[in-house]
């Protein structure tokens, strides 16, 4: 009898840390499933933002007044500035997730991050938060680049922009495996461009020199791109198919610098119109394959 009833006794405890065991498992499970989702997330995600704030920069520039007749704004004028507000903080507020995420994913699988920075394509996606970040910081509705804290947060975001060159571009100059010939791709005009943005950020806060110094680094390294991407040397071409929209990164250099310099001199000038046009040509380049 005692037996029995020490056996119906044990049988609960058994039952609880039968349970407690498959929480746990369950737990465990749970964990490694958010580890693989980190590993899965990745500096490429951060174009989201990218697009989001270049919308927010393209809508602050139309609402703008001009003294040029010949600008057609009415539409941006019309409507009330609280969509704009709201896009940029909706921007904004993706850009402060992304980040959080990519923290994280740095701080669980350090590996991987190893990994992306070694990769050919994956390395040039890691200047797109900071590039996000001045987009923001040039259409904020709540800043003016003469601000106090305008020209600190340019240095926050433009720094590590200038530290990835210097990596990026050793890495070309001296190891024969990273040479420019062999890596370049259609997502390395994100460098050229994170250089431009910055430099028409440093010449809106009247900060020329640097503006200029900025401005000559991203356009010899995309002359120097645009060259090797067009002659297409052997094992260069090693961008994937599901990647090929990145090929209208092309004109978006031009496009940028033809914006940078016209904040640099302050006015619309011919070599303005040069890069302009030429990013015009290279626009219908791309699109007229899609059209035949």
């Amino acid at each position: 009898m005692e037996t029995d009833s020490q056996n119906e006794n044990t049988k609960p405890y058994q039952g609880n840390n039968v349970l407690q065991t498959k929480r746990d498992d369950l737990n465990k499970e749970t964990f490694g499933l958010r580890l693989s989702l980190l590993t899965k997330f990745h500096a490429g995600y951060f174009r989201i933002s990218f697009a989001l704030c270049g919308q927010a920069l393209l809508w602050k520039t139309l609402s703008v007044p001009s003294t040029d007749g010949h600008v057609p704004r009415p539409f941006v004028h019309v409507v009330p500035s609280t969509p704009f507000i709201l896009l940029w903080l909706l921007a904004l507020l993706l850009l402060l997730i992304l980040c959080l995420l990519y923290i994280a994913r740095c701080m669980t699988r350090f590996e991987s991050l190893r990994a992306e920075f070694q990769h050919h394509v994956g390395m040039n996606y890691l200047f797109t938060p900071w590039i996000s970040g001045l987009l923001l910081l040039q259409s904020a509705p709540f800043l003016r680049p003469h601000d106090v804290g305008y020209p600190f947060l340019w240095w926050v975001l433009s720094l590590p922009i200038i530290a990835l060159d210097i990596k990026i571009y050793g890495q070309w100059f001296t190891k024969g495996k990273k040479f420019l010939s062999m890596v370049a791709n259609p997502t390395s005009h994100i460098s050229v461009i994170g250089n431009l943005v910055s430099a028409r950020v440093a010449a809106e806060m009247g900060r020329r020199e640097s503006a200029l110094c900025l401005f000559a680094i991203g356009m010899v390294h995309y002359a120097v791109l645009l060259v090797t991407l067009y002659q297409r040397f052997l094992g260069s071409d090693s961008l994937p198919a599901t990647m090929r929209p990145v090929f209208f990164l092309f004109f978006a250099a031009p496009s940028m610098a033809s914006l940078a310099w016209c904040s640099i001199v302050s006015r619309f000038d011919t070599s303005c119109k040069m890069l302009f046009f030429l990013s015009l040509f290279l626009f219908a380049s791309l699109v007229s394959p899609l059209i035949n």
